[in-house]
């Protein structure tokens, strides 16, 4: 069994203290929740005041005409349940629920900062990094891994961003690998390879006359 003392409710701002001015129970009655138990009155209104638990009133600490401060225990009421107890047992159930679902939060959040900070970070090829949108826009273009590589970039330690290969598909031409090929050949100086032509052999000039031997037109001629 329990006890449950019923105190002087508090009515207003200015109110501080209430007259009792009859008992609607006597020690002994049982009493439901919410059911008056005594009549109050104030300088500004008459009141009862009700039973916040069920159970049996044990003790009247007051008599009627008796003036009582706000907060002051009016009555002791005898509970089935222990009040107290059970409003401890509550509490606590509940900080430990909380208790218990705090690490699988906070589990659940890194996890979520884990995969962002992988999403975000620059996927590598060799020794060079590629971005997720970089990868993705090369990989709907179908620009080859080798292709890739061969674009300069304009980021942080020559990475390709999206504005360089943007810029490149705008230029890219079919059959652009072939002219990748063709641009192995030409020399850093940015000039051509020209074959050479084979030299034209003169004979020397002396100052000899030369006899030439005429054909049979100019024989004929002659």
């Amino acid at each position: 069994m329990a006890k449950f003392e019923l105190k002087l409710p508090k009515m207003g701002e200015s109110v501080a203290e209430a007259t009792i001015t009859s008992w609607l129970k006597e020690v002994g009655d049982t009493i439901e929740l919410d059911e008056p138990i005594l009549e109050i009155a104030t300088d500004k209104v008459d009141s009862e005041v009700p039973s916040e638990v069920e159970g049996v009133l044990l003790e009247k600490r007051f008599e009627v005409d008796d003036v009582v401060q706000v907060g002051q225990v009016l009555a002791v009421i005898e509970t089935e349940g222990d009040v107290a107890a059970t409003e401890e047992e509550h509490d606590v159930a509940v900080q430990e629920t909380k208790e218990q679902e705090t690490p699988e939060v906070a589990a659940v959040e890194q996890t979520v900062i884990q995969v962002s900070e992988q999403l975000s970070q620059p996927v590598s090829s060799g020794d060079r990094f590629y971005s997720p949108l970089v990868r993705n826009i090369a990989k709907k273009e179908g620009i080859s891994q080798d292709e890739l590589d061969a674009i300069p970039g304009s980021g942080k330690e020559g990475r390709v961003t999206k504005n360089d290969i943007l810029a490149y598909l705008g230029n890219r031409q079919p059959g652009a690998p072939g002219v990748a090929k063709q641009a192995d050949s030409i020399p850093s100086n940015g000039m051509p390879v020209v074959p050479s032509a084979s030299p034209v052999q003169t004979k020397p000039v002396t100052g000899e006359d030369e006899i030439i031997e005429m054909t049979r037109m100019g024989k004929l001629i002659a």
